[in-house]
Formats: structure tokens, sequence, C-alpha cells
């Protein structure tokens, strides 16, 4: 959704602008002159302005030349009648995206729109980038001191300076995007640009146009030609979250893309070269859908030349004190509370916590606590209910076990400790009808740490 200002002395056509723009999702607001519009490009920052030529006093021009002092990224589409195509021209020349000239239809308007907002983002896009290399670090948003996060730090700084296509697996919401855009500015590619794919997000009879792009006429409703992601991405990285979610045909020609380097848009008749870097994540364990018959074989090699494994919050509770507090900066400082800290009885249950979410898990906890709690400290009472109930559950658990057990001369509590957890596994197992994944999934496991204690407990199938 971008933020777009009409500006116009004449109500008929700032209703018009506010409805057709609002049907597209964009939030807009109106100004009825020239100087209420340079008014509010002094206090707020547009994507867009469009704004008519010829208004008195304060004129199109002067709504322009304002905006630009103002916010030299914003882009301006000017509305003018065809006996002032020449004042229009003359407003290009002087920064504007764009001109209309009246009568104009709906698609006409929209594809302006359209291309001009798409320059914006692009343009806002890569001052981040840059912004992010100049500040020389490449894992700002990646934070954690545990050893296994350091890990990932050290193998990224390893991996970056490659071309190699990597491959990154870990449950949902450990941060998989974080790292691979860690690898992206880390590389001697930081500077370009990072497209990003959601392959479990896009329909799949649209998903060989957000990659590959179309021609205009390719389809209906292609009104225009248009990008691909992996066009977008070139001389960059292209990172394709959610790998597993790609449907077959398409599996074929990402191998294609991924091989020659060359990609052919929707409807189009010439091949199309680009320099990218793929990055690909998935939270599925790809070995399993290699077998089963859902994932090429060949794709899998392709992507799996360098693996990351991003590890799991419960295998990192070392940072999780550093991620509470963070958060807790951010959304007390979006909802206007002075919040301290944790108290030292909330933090100790947030601590016990398995986090079956991870660290997305853990952002709505402090974005939820923060909304609740009325003190200067997060306390336990402000804390999600089934995260009490696990810390609740968990010491009834442990008090009976100790009543059972006893704690006699020849009580081991590793050997303890191994019979619950072999029971676990081996019960998890039977529950998931003999599905290793699924069993992870209700243990709150990686698929490799469940792999390991099968094997530790010489567990079967």
């Amino acid at each position: 959704m971008s933020r777009i200002l009409v500006v116009d002395d004449e109500k008929s056509m700032r209703d018009f602008f506010d409805i057709l723009l609002r049907r597209e999702k964009h939030d807009v607001e109106t100004a009825a002159s020239g100087e209420e519009a340079l008014d509010l490009v002094a206090r707020k920052t547009y994507d867009l302005v469009i704004t008519d030529l010829k208004m008195p006093r304060v004129t199109g021009l002067d709504v322009l030349g304002g905006t630009k002092s103002q916010s030299p990224d914003t882009e301006v589409i000017v509305i003018t009648a065809y006996s002032a195509v020449e004042t229009a021209i003359e407003a290009m020349r002087l920064g504007a995206f764009n001109y209309l000239s009246k009568p104009f239809n709906n698609e006409e308007i929209k594809i302006v729109i359209e291309k001009a907002l798409e320059k914006r983002h692009l343009v806002a896009e890569n001052q981040r980038l840059l912004e992010a290399i100049q500040e020389g670090e490449p894992f700002q948003r990646i934070i954690g001191r545990s050893v296994p996060i350091r890990e990932i730090f050290r193998q990224v700084r390893q991996i970056a300076p490659t071309r190699s296509t990597v491959l990154i697996t870990g449950e949902s919401g450990t941060g998989k995007e974080m790292v691979a855009r860690a690898v992206h500015y880390a590389s001697l590619r930081g500077g370009k640009a990072f497209a990003v794919l959601n392959c479990g997000a896009i329909p799949h009879d649209l998903m060989e146009s957000e990659i590959f792009g179309h021609v205009k006429g390719a389809f209906t409703g292609a009104i225009s030609d248009k990008k691909g992601m992996a066009e977008v991405a070139h001389q960059g990285t292209f990172f394709l979250d959610e790998i597993g979610e790609l449907p077959p045909l398409m599996q074929v020609k990402l191998l294609r893309l991924i091989q020659e380097k060359r990609i052919k848009p929707v409807g189009g008749t010439r091949e199309i070269e680009v320099d990218v870097r793929i990055i690909a994540a998935t939270n599925r364990n790809l070995e399993e859908e290699v077998e089963s018959g859902r994932f090429r074989e060949d794709l899998y090699f392709r992507l799996n030349v360098i693996h990351l494994d991003v590890p799991p919050l419960r295998d990192r509770r070392d940072d999780i004190p550093l991620l509470a507090q963070h958060f807790l900066k951010k959304y007390a400082s979006e909802l206007g509370r002075e919040i301290r800290g944790f108290s030292k009885e909330a933090l100790r249950v947030i601590l016990t916590y398995a986090f079956p979410g991870n660290v997305r898990e853990l952002e709505n906890l402090v974005e939820r606590s923060v909304a609740f709690e009325t003190g200067d400290w997060i306390s336990v009472e402000s804390l999600p209910p089934k995260v009490l109930r696990s810390y609740n559950e968990g010491e009834a658990s442990l008090n009976r076990s100790e009543h059972i057990e006893g704690l006699g001369p020849d009580f081991s509590l590793d050997q303890y400790l191994e019979r619950i957890e072999r029971h676990h596994v081996s019960e998890g197992l039977r529950a998931a009808g003999g599905s290793v994944t699924r069993a992870a999934e209700r243990l709150g496991l990686s698929f490799r740490s469940m792999r390991y204690k099968m094997a530790k407990y010489g567990i079967k199938k």
C-alpha cells in the first residue's frame, strides 16, 4: 500500500481519484488547492503526488517544486488539458514522472500510477540497501550472542563472497529470510536488488508470471509488460521462500534458470539473460520431499550447494532475553508506553517455554504483553495464558516426578530424563503414524534432532 496525495480544485476529480485509488488499496489524501497541498507535503511524506496543473494562485508547477524540495524521491504526476501539453512537458523537465492529458481512461491512469510507484519503491529499496552497506553490518537484524547464532554469523561471512546457491532450512519463525538478507548484504551484490518471492503465497496459475514476468496481452488482464522477480533481481539476489511449495512445472523452469541464467517472459518470444544469485528457504525436509516424488532431485542438488540450518529458539535460549528486550523496546515505543523491562518472574516463565513458533512467536508474546501491562515492568499476569499453562504444567510434572521417583542414593537424574525422553520420542512417532517429520512437529523438535534421538535410543520408524 502506497501513500498518495491528490491535488485538484475540482471536487469531482478529487472524488474520482479517491475512489479509484482506494479500490487499488492505496492510502489516499486529497487537497482542494495548491496552498493546502504545499502545507501537507511540508508535514508528511508521500510516495506519489497527483496534481492538476491549472489551479488559481498556487499552480501545479508550484506543487511540483514544493514536493521535490521537501522529498526529492516522491514521484509527481501532473494532470492537464490537451491544449496545455507543452506546460506538462515543462513539468517533466522540472522533475515530474509523467503527465495525464484529459480526457483519460481508467486503465491509462492505472498504468502510469503503477509505473510511478514502481520507480518510487525501487529508489527506496536501493536507498535502504545503501544505508545497510554504509553501516557495514549485515547482521544488524539478527539478534543474539548464543553459540548457535554465532556459528550462523561465521558461516554467513564465509559463504557471502561466493556465487554459490544457498539453501536455508529451519522451522517456521526462526528468521530464515533475515539470514538470507545477511548473506546478500555481506556479498559483493549487497548494493543491488534483493527480490523476495514467497512460493507459498502465490497462486499456481500466477507463479510463472511472478517469477519470469509477462508481455502485454499474454493473458486476460495483462495490460502492460511486467518484469518478473528474476529480472528485478538482475545482478542481485533472488530469494525464494517456502521453496517446498513450488509446483512441479515451476520446479523444471527454476532449474533451467539456475543452469542457463536465462528467462522467457510469459507470452514472450525472446529470452533475457539474468545474473542472479539464488537463495532458497524451507521449513520442510526436502530430502523426504524428494523421496516422496514431490520435489525434483536435480533441483534439490542445485539448490543445496551450500546449506545453512537456522537453529530453533529453544536451542538458543541465551538469546531469549536479548530478543525479548528488543521487541519490548519496539512495541513500547509504538504504543507510547514506558515499560522498563521484564520482572524476574515473567522472564523465568518465558525462559521455560518451548516456543514452537520460534522468534515470531516470541515477538507476538512481547507485543501482547506490552498491550496488557499496566505497570512499569512486564509481569507474569500480562503473559499469554498458554505460556502460563505450559509453565504450571511443567512445575506440576516436576513435583509429581520427585514424589514418584524419590531422591534415594541410587537415583540418577540423567537416566531418569533419558527414560522420559525415550518414552515421548517413541509415543510421538507412534501417534504420527511413523512419520518422522510430523512426530518432530508434535514434540517441538527439528527434523535433525528427532533423527538423532531415534538413533540414540534405537527407535525405528
